[in-house]
């Protein structure tokens, strides 16, 4: 990693409806993660979440992009909803040993927590020390009960970061919990699942203060309906300037 500056993409990449806005007019299925490298430095591999990958796929996906390109990887499910963060070592070691094949483009673990999991911060300790090191990891509460001084300072003492959401369903708490900052953009209701200029303001403006102070971002548009979030991850990357990593 260089200084720090801050990396916009989306969550995915794989969607049909962004063709002809963001992918050139039927760009096949196998083509569109190189298409996409091309303009975005950064992707949140959505995917992960829902089954582990085939070898072939991760080499597949490091070897598509070029160099200077990074991906955030979203845990399995099994992990965070249906073992829920307990006896989860062999788990997680499994799914580390397949994502680790991305190689030094991968960059952040994400680990999204079930919406009804509320706060227990031994559990969240316990979890936390399992993780493998080497790669950054960053943690999505949808249950408001985590939102306490107490779960920020167990994320402090593992270098964690508490991903900072807009989204009708969570506060947008901006506590900062490690060297780096992990911003999900779920779409709300306000902005009818797009963000305008002024929408994203405030959030260029924390982004930019997080830059100056040598804090890295990943940053990550999940409102994929219409093609909204690569239209808005330019326009972030337009608003972020200079602070804005490119590839």
């Amino acid at each position: 990693m260089g200084g720090a500056c801050i990396r916009v993409g989306t969550s995915g990449w794989s969607y049909a409806h962004w063709d002809p806005s963001f992918y050139p007019q039927n760009t096949p299925a196998d083509k569109r993660l190189a298409a996409y490298a091309q303009r975005l430095p950064t992707v949140e591999i959505d995917a992960t979440f829902y089954r582990l990958p085939s070898e072939h796929a991760v080499t597949t996906w490091r070897d598509e992009v070029p160099p200077g390109f990074v991906f955030a990887v979203k845990g399995s499910r099994f992990v965070t909803h249906f073992r829920r963060l307990s006896d989860t070592d062999e788990a997680v070691a499994n799914f580390a040993a397949r994502i680790s094949l991305l190689g030094d483009k991968l960059e952040v673990m994400l680990w999204q927590l079930p919406p009804d999991l509320e706060a227990d911060t031994g559990l969240l300790d316990r979890f936390l020390t399992s993780l493998p090191r080497g790669v950054r990891h960053a943690i999505e509460f949808r249950h408001a009960s985590w939102l306490t001084p107490e779960t920020f300072e167990v994320l402090r003492a593992h270098g964690a970061a508490h991903v900072h959401v807009s989204s009708d369903k969570m506060p947008a708490d901006l506590t900062l919990t490690a060297d780096f900052v992990y911003v999900r953009f779920h779409g709300t209701a306000e902005y009818h699942g797009a963000y305008t200029h002024p929408a994203l303001e405030p959030w260029s403006e924390f982004l930019t203060r997080q830059a100056s102070a040598g804090r890295d971002g990943y940053v990550y548009f999940n409102n994929d309906f219409e093609g909204h979030a690569p239209q808005d991850a330019a326009r972030l990357i337009a608003m972020l300037g200079d602070e804005a990593c490119h590839v």
